[in-house]
């Protein structure tokens, strides 16, 4: 699972990340606001995680930016704001969840897997003759079980995620490969493997861009 936490308190933001991070939970903690959409651009999160009283830009004006551009991964407030009127404002721009400071980190964590979870569901996928069941991670053509590896399911995985929409191979390379210096060739390698599997023409081949799954 990978977090985008926006929070300018470096105290607490270290803290945060060591815990997430123990806990199995990558994370890409963004100290300047200012560099958010370099870091959506570059990634895909699971869930974003945002302060409201930040150095640069109020978390609301960001809440409200990230949603007009269409940006559908779970947000999840947190903060010290504690009023109903800033819940209910957060909840109008399309917040998912809201923290109050101080709290719990595991209570951070358990309501971060559950924003996960909210996000993967319809848990079954279809497209022509297979169905891919998400949850159990199981593919199925014309009803009988495929196998792929573990790093092609991942790049399914976002191609689902962003279903209809380019994918920039960039994008891919840091979602799949976020710790590995690899290239397009290792890209075009499993998206070779996902055709194999998939209808014909199902991936279109952006050319210098990225990918496309109709």
């Amino acid at each position: 699972m990978r977090v985008l936490m926006v929070e300018d308190d470096l105290i607490l933001g270290e803290s945060l990340k060591d815990y997430l991070e123990s806990n199995g939970v990558e994370i890409n903690w963004l100290k300047d606001d200012r560099k958010l959409d370099e870091a959506i651009l570059m990634s895909e999160y699971d869930v974003i995680v945002l302060d409201l009283m930040l150095k640069y830009n109020k978390g609301e004006d960001i809440l409200k930016q990230l949603r007009d551009k269409g940006i559908k991964t779970p947000i999840l407030i947190m903060t010290a704001k504690n009023r109903i009127e800033d819940k209910e404002v957060c909840f109008e721009l399309g917040a998912d969840d809201y923290l109050s400071k101080p709290f719990n980190p595991k209570e951070l964590l358990l309501r971060i897997k559950a924003l996960s979870k909210r996000l993967h569901a319809p848990d079954i996928e279809k497209i022509g003759d297979v169905e891919i069941d998400l949850e159990r991670q199981v593919i199925l053509k014309n009803g009988q079980e495929v196998k792929i590896s573990k790093t092609a399911w991942n790049l399914l995985k976002l191609l689902l995620k962003r279903r209809g929409e380019v994918v920039p191979t960039e994008v891919i390379l840091n979602y799949v490969w976020p710790d590995k210096a690899v290239g397009d060739e290792i890209v075009r390698q499993y998206i070779k493997e996902l055709r194999k599997i998939l209808p014909e023409d199902s991936i279109e081949t952006h050319k210098g861009i990225g990918y496309r799954l109709k």
